[in-house]
């Protein structure tokens, strides 16, 4: 078996592996993928087979407080001037899940299970629905790949695009949002492309036109993907002429992938005029084109290159295609796309796992990376660059088991707490406060160690709800010293059993001088802390200059239905020798 063969079934393995690990078949709790923006592109299907009502949206309410899927607020769908709701996402996706939801709806009338368009068949047909999409959108890309590459340098290409990148939690684990869908339309627009410029044909031209249209109504910013075919072909004067001549000599096939275009975007025109009353609606979107937000590449909070750093390779590979016919097309594409994702108003693209919205263009940057691939094939580095490419992998699946426990955090971050969780699935309770401060104590060898007054008084204090608890309070005082390396810090220690209620919760400590203020905080709830069991809590406080006489107060801010106690609490004040 070849190669590259035997790393799309390697894929294919890994995505099975995660998809049914996170199942959590074991769980009281059902499984449930329609959820949050999964449900905005899967609204249409429930609406129009099962309830006949995308605009009053009346049978909503029971299922959300059956199944919890809207989280919390009707975001996924806004009022029109009529009157009418009308989704904020749109039908693309739902279009390609259709036949696996009626194979469903089928299976629950069978089975025995309800047919409210939410219950279990509904919700494995959609997982698993994700990952059909994908997998034959890999076997498609391996043949792409080879008509380029050699068997070997696609098969490293397949496997650092789709096992050390974000892809497996986009496909495997969240897989009913839109991201594994557009991924295979990409595949398709790619080899569609291809096969036209080796051979014009109408059915080519049909295919590009057709999913150019499903993809943005899939998602608007999808229609970049026009440039693929458009630019195709043009690496050379000789071949842009070649092309050009091959366009004129075929003109009616610009027509056919226009009619067919319009045919993809047609069943969203249609929604829109049922619901808003016109064949186009703005759903809302705000962007920053002239500024561009680049940490969604490089930043802490969820940068593409920081968390997924093979993407580097994506990058870099751009730089090494000038003798093949996607240069500018892949180029073009590549840059455009990624200018437009940075700027996105919502940077942070809500919950994810580095940049989730890069995801579905993978197909086109493994173009780019089997380019560079190649390049290191040839070269000494060779198996140095496949000992970093084993390493990525294993760190980007390590990652993604981190980024379901929320270990690594789906929003908040920081460089120091990365650092601390990296590769580790058993941080302290210090390594977790990084989440809320940037201070940490590292080495308490060289410091003098002083219990603070009315420490041990802080126990067995049960927690109020909707209220900032008073726990300790105590006054410090530091003589001045000439010596520049004079440290002091607080220490705060504690164990807190939680039995309901830590969303928004923290500790919260305060150093004051007159009226100044230093604040600092942890959160209550984190990857390492549960409901019913004794969690544990520290973190540390640096006491600047300006604070060494001061008061030093400790508390608890709950605004929600917080049920607990303190079952012990250590303040220790720690001072540099």
């Amino acid at each position: 078996m070849k190669r590259s063969l035997i790393a799309c079934w390697l894929a294919v393995l890994v995505l099975l592996t995660y998809r049914i690990s996170y199942m959590k078949l074991d769980s009281k709790e059902p499984f449930v993928v329609t959820t949050w923006d999964a449900l905005g592109y899967y609204f249409y299907l429930p609406s129009a087979f099962i309830y006949h009502d995308a605009s009053e949206l009346k049978w909503f309410s029971k299922i959300d407080s059956a199944y919890s899927v809207s989280g919390g607020q009707l975001y996924q769908a806004g009022k029109s001037k009529n009157g009418n709701y009308v989704f904020n996402y749109l039908s693309g996706v739902a279009i390609l899940q259709a036949p696996f939801f009626l194979t469903a709806h089928a299976v629950a009338g069978i089975a025995g299970y309800a047919r409210d368009g939410f219950s279990p068949p509904y919700q494995y047909a959609i997982a698993f629905s994700a990952i059909i999409y994908c997998v034959l959108g890999i076997f498609l890309l391996r043949k792409i790949l080879l008509n380029y590459f050699d068997d070997a340098t696609t098969a490293v290409t397949l496997l650092l695009l789709l096992l050390a990148s974000n892809f497996v939690q986009y496909v495997s684990i969240d897989g009913a949002m839109s991201h594994s869908y557009i991924f295979s339309m990409y595949v398709l627009v790619l080899y569609a492309a291809m096969k036209w410029h080796e051979k014009p044909a109408v059915r080519w031209a049909c295919i590009t036109g057709f999913i150019i249209g499903l993809a943005t109504i899939s998602r608007p910013t999808e229609l970049i993907i026009l440039f693929i075919p458009l630019l195709w072909g043009l690496q050379t004067k000789e071949s842009s002429k070649q092309k050009w001549d091959s366009v004129k000599a075929n003109k009616s096939h610009i027509v056919y992938a226009a009619l067919c275009g319009f045919i993809g975007v047609l069943p969203q025109m249609i929604y829109w005029k049922i619901t808003s009353g016109s064949f186009i609606y703005d759903v809302g979107s705000k962007w920053d084109f002239l500024s561009p937000h680049f940490r969604v590449l490089f930043g802490w909070e969820k940068g593409w290159f920081i968390y997924t750093p093979v993407t580097v390779l994506f990058v870099a590979g751009l730089f090494f295609m000038k003798k093949f016919p996607f240069r500018k097309s892949v180029i073009t594409f590549c840059l455009l796309n990624i200018w437009v994702i940075t700027a996105w108003h919502d940077w942070r693209y809500g919950a994810s796992y580095s940049c989730r919205a890069l995801v579905e263009s993978y197909p086109v940057f493994a173009l780019a990376l089997g380019t560079f691939i190649q390049k290191i094939n040839f070269s000494r580095w060779k198996y140095a660059f496949y000992a970093v490419g084993c390493y990525l992998i294993f760190v980007n699946l390590f990652q993604i088991v981190q980024y379901n426990s929320t270990l690594l955090h789906y929003n908040d971050m920081n460089r120091k707490y990365y650092s601390g969780i990296y590769l580790n699935m058993h941080p302290s309770p210090f390594d977790m406060s990084l989440l809320d401060t940037d201070e940490m104590l590292t080495d308490e060898s060289n410091y003098q160690k002083i219990i603070l007054a009315n420490a041990d008084s802080i126990s067995n204090i049960a927690l109020e709800p909707y209220a900032s608890s008073s726990l300790f309070e105590t006054k410090i005082s530091t003589a001045e010293t000439k010596n520049n390396n004079h440290e002091d810090w607080i220490k705060i220690e504690a164990t807190i059993t939680i039995r309901k209620g830590t969303w928004g919760c923290f500790i919260n400590s305060e150093l004051q001088t007159g009226d100044s203020i230093k604040h600092d905080k942890v959160r209550l709830q984190n990857a390492i802390s549960s409901p019913g069991k004794d969690n544990e809590y520290g973190f540390y406080v640096k006491v600047p200059e300006y604070f060494r006489q001061s008061i030093f107060r400790l508390s608890i801010y709950s605004p929600c239905e917080l049920e607990g106690e303190i079952k012990k609490m250590k303040v220790t004040r720690l001072t540099s020798r």
